[in-house]
């Protein structure tokens, strides 16, 4: 299947998708983020704990979804967390041509030991739950969650979260979607659980679920280019109000978080990270705030 970015959708749903400070705690339970601090100019790619020597080596899942990818080609520079990973790498100076990618599945990066990448962008929401695991940087992203299902639903009015108890919902596996549907909406039927958000997709297509849940970007991508009268519900924050925020997902305890950190920080400062999500995550419709 041909993935296609956002380029053909319009206006930006500006509520819906705030990029917070990449200083900010990630969750008041604690910073799950590196917590030692690191200028940007002590990060030299001699002096990085690479996992090879001159190799700065990213991993992500495959397949590689657009918005985040694009044509799933992490390498291609194209999506937004392929331009965020390439500015990164390009903060702790190394050239393009000195970033490798590999392929890492979800379940398997946020396993604790040793990684065979130097930092991992996938879409991983920060939790002090994954933390103990693994580290993360400080967050390069925020976003709402959002309901998706088909146009005609029972459920594609819903107004509120109580009103989705009685759907049988869906999401990927290990997600912060997932825990969303078991902590805050809280279904009388347990959801049901897909390897990935393409797969959850194609079972709301075929009925098996009455509705799944999402992060918004992903969101519109599926309604836009993988669900086939698919509509989005509504959006909503996790639970206790919090954002989700995204994070570069490392080792645990490994000498290169603070540098990726730093990196991240020096792209929120000088506008790099409002640039690319201007760029690749642009939305077309305001979605309602689900209560």
């Amino acid at each position: 299947m041909k993935f296609t970015p956002y380029g053909g959708l319009t206006a930006i749903a500006a509520a819906a998708l705030v990029l917070t400070s990449a200083c900010a705690p990630a969750d008041s339970e604690g910073d799950t983020a590196a917590k030692t601090p690191s200028a940007l100019a002590d990060c030299k790619p001699a002096d990085l704990p690479l996992v090879k020597a001159g190799t700065f080596t990213i991993a992500t899942d495959d397949p590689a979804y657009d918005p985040w990818f694009s044509d799933n080609d992490p390498s291609n520079g194209k999506g937004f967390e392929s331009a965020v990973a390439y500015a990164v790498a390009d903060k702790l100076g190394f050239a393009k041509s000195e970033v490798t990618w590999v392929k890492a599945g979800f379940n398997q990066a946020i396993q604790p030991g040793k990684k065979s990448f130097d930092v991992d962008i996938n879409q991983f929401s920060i939790s002090p739950t994954r933390a103990k695991a693994v580290d993360f940087s400080t967050p390069y992203y925020s976003a709402a969650q959002a309901i998706i299902t088909l146009k005609g639903s029972k459920y594609a009015g819903a107004t509120s979260l109580a009103e989705l108890k009685g759907a049988k919902l869906g999401a990927q596996i290990a997600t912060t979607s997932l825990d969303a549907i078991t902590n805050q909406i809280e279904p009388a039927a347990k959801p049901l659980v897909y390897d990935d958000t393409s797969k959850a997709a194609q079972a709301l297509q075929n009925k098996q679920v009455d509705a799944i849940v999402a992060d918004l970007p992903t969101a519109y991508y599926l309604t836009s280019a993988e669900i086939d009268g698919g509509t989005i519900v509504g959006q909503f924050q996790p639970t206790k109000g919090k954002q989700e925020q995204f994070g570069l997902l490392l080792s645990k305890g490994s000498k290169l978080t603070p540098c990726a950190s730093a990196a991240v920080d020096a792209l929120a400062k000088d506008g790099t990270l409002d640039k690319l999500k201007d760029e690749w995550l642009n939305q077309a419709t305001d979605v309602p705030e689900l209560k």
